[in-house]
């Protein structure tokens, strides 16, 4: 059972209530930002929790046990608050929101009603709609590992073992021109052989997209330098001179992990696993049976 302060129950025992809803959400890269749908700005816990951010919530539904209810949060978007490009770059993917009701008369008066994670974003005109995820829905998401002939790890992880900021799998390079939405001219990587990044990873250190991370299909030698394709669009307002930091790619295979990161000994796949005609065959008197690996 929550318990509600001596303060704010005074408050709520009383004849009238001067109650609001506050919003503290925490970015994924540290950036912290208050709201409230009082129409005036409050300050509580060292930050300032802004009134003209046309924030509002809906009806949320919450429940006994660990179902993943939970609500939607909507605003406008302005500069002094929430920015369309923000949202689109998803630097708010998996924020933290702490709601509060607060009385905005004394805001030491105030009770955290729950702790939610921004899920889907949907874009309405000028406005946004975020949807607000209990933390329980991290149990809706299915652990554990499966048997199969590629790696599980990610690459650099504590599993892999491979140094990824090492300089042989990480460079620095610069953007010489955006070819549309879902490619880059760079230079920097002459170094570095045709699709040593494919399926690597690219964070942008300058320009509009700092701190943003984007996601490489493939990479090939064009004239000028390096051509990279995305999986999905690159964040807005890239252009040409932003700097980036590229690191290298693993496609999961045991021959990469060998030959491009010498760690086959950390390899968290089974590749020596028989596939399923061999399952489903049987032994001949040609085949020779030497306990070699069936698979390599």
């Amino acid at each position: 059972m929550r318990t509600i302060p001596g303060g704010l129950q005074a408050h709520l025992d009383g004849e009238a209530t001067t109650l609001c809803h506050a919003w503290r959400v925490t970015r994924r890269d540290g950036a912290v930002m208050g709201f409230t749908d009082h129409d005036r700005d409050l300050s509580f816990g060292g930050l300032a929790y802004l009134a003209a951010s046309g924030f509002e919530a809906s009806e949320t539904e919450d429940g006994n046990g660990l179902s993943a209810e939970g609500g939607d949060l909507s605003g406008g978007f302005s500069a002094e608050a929430i920015r369309a490009e923000d949202l689109s770059a998803g630097r708010y993917d998996g924020a933290k929101v702490e709601v509060y009701r607060v009385n905005w008369q004394n805001t030491a008066q105030r009770l955290l009603l729950r702790t939610a994670e921004l899920g889907e974003v949907r874009r309405e005109g000028g406005l946004f709609r975020a949807e607000l995820r209990r933390l329980t829905h991290r149990l809706d998401q299915v652990r554990g590992r499966i048997y199969g002939h590629r790696c599980d790890a990610v690459l650099g992880d504590g599993r892999c073992g491979v140094n990824a900021a090492a300089p042989a799998f990480r460079a620095t390079a610069t953007v010489g021109a955006v070819l549309d939405d879902m490619r880059l001219r760079v230079s920097g990587l002459s170094g570095f052989a045709e699709r040593f990044f494919r399926y690597g990873v690219l964070t942008f250190t300058s320009g509009a997209a700092e701190g943003l991370t984007a996601d490489i299909e493939d990479q090939r030698k064009v004239a000028g330098g390096d051509e990279l394709t995305f999986w999905l669009p690159v964040p807005a307002g890239v252009a040409a001179g932003d700097a980036m930091q590229v690191t290298a790619g693993c496609d999961k295979r045991f021959a990469t992990c060998k030959a491009k990161f010498a760690n086959g000994l950390n390899f968290r796949g089974f590749p020596h696993m028989p596939g399923s005609d061999f399952t489903y065959g049987y032994a001949d008197g040609e085949t020779v049976h030497d306990g070699r690996p069936l698979y390599a």
